[in-house]
């Protein structure tokens, strides 16, 4: 399987801070790759590195052998890129359906023009958006199915606005899905369900990329698990290998602690 994202000696500071230094990593195709890391460790910036909100000191990002450092957000999620946050930014007001229907802006094809005409091509396309919408809607079985589609996004439990904001990431056919702290503030049973649906994604052909906490999660469903501390990566490897590694037991429990694992 061939990489979809490369990060070539990516480095990220503020001010006198580096937040990501020299990271070099890849995501292939249809895998998931989780990152992990204590507080302060450099996964949201690399995150935002990589979605656009924030240009690279240095290095490079690779999405399918292009270069997307120091693109606009926009630009990046147009090239192939879509994420969550660890904070809910849905539209509250707005309908489940519509929420998802705003994620796929960046697939249609009619202009200004004709959008503002009406004309017959601008229906079907709005058609076909809101089949496919149902479509996605429906890869989260009992979720939101039939009137909950028209039911405002602030109505929905907590849980349920975590699947709508993955399913409004699904919207735009991404290359690859970067997904922050996907089960944050959700109960055992809850994380339970959503890894299980983040394993159907994968199996659906999706390309993950994941910051989780929530080393339950992490090991059920990553194929490879990327270790950060002090914005450098200290191990690669699968879970068991990365979950074992000294210097990641070190970042997680302190140097006195881990010695007396050992």
């Amino acid at each position: 399987m061939g990489a979809i994202l490369e990060l070539q000696g990516v480095s990220m500071s503020f001010g006198g801070l580096k937040a990501v230094d020299s990271l070099t990593f890849d995501v292939r195709e249809n895998e998931i790759v989780s990152i992990i890391g204590p507080n302060g460790s450099g996964k949201t910036t690399t995150f935002n590195v990589i979605s656009g909100l924030y240009e690279p000191d240095s290095g490079d990002i690779l999405l399918k052998g292009e270069s997307v450092a120091g693109l606009r957000p926009d630009q990046v999620h147009d090239k192939g890129i879509s994420r969550t946050f660890q904070s809910l930014r849905l539209f509250s007001n707005m309908s489940v359906l519509d929420n998802v229907l705003v994620g796929m802006h960046s697939v249609t094809d009619a202009g200004l023009i004709a959008s503002m005409l009406r004309l017959p091509k601008v229906r079907r396309e709005e058609a076909a958006m809101r089949a496919k919408a149902r479509e996605i809607l429906e890869m989260f079985p009992g979720r939101f199915s039939g009137p909950r589609q028209q039911q405002p996004a602030f109505s929905l439990s907590y849980a349920n606005r975590r699947r709508l904001e993955i399913a409004r990431a699904l919207a735009s056919e991404p290359a690859l899905l970067l997904l922050d702290e996907p089960v944050a503030g959700m109960n055992p049973m809850e994380s339970r369900e959503v890894m299980e649906q983040i394993k159907v994604l994968r199996d659906k052909g999706y390309t993950i990329l994941m910051i989780e906490h929530d080393m339950h999660v992490v090991e059920g469903v990553s194929d490879r698990v990327i270790a950060m501390d002090h914005g450098v990566k200290i191990a690669e490897g699968t879970y068991t290998e990365v979950a074992n590694d000294p210097q990641v037991v070190e970042a997680y429990l302190g140097k006195r602690a881990a010695e007396a694992t050992a």
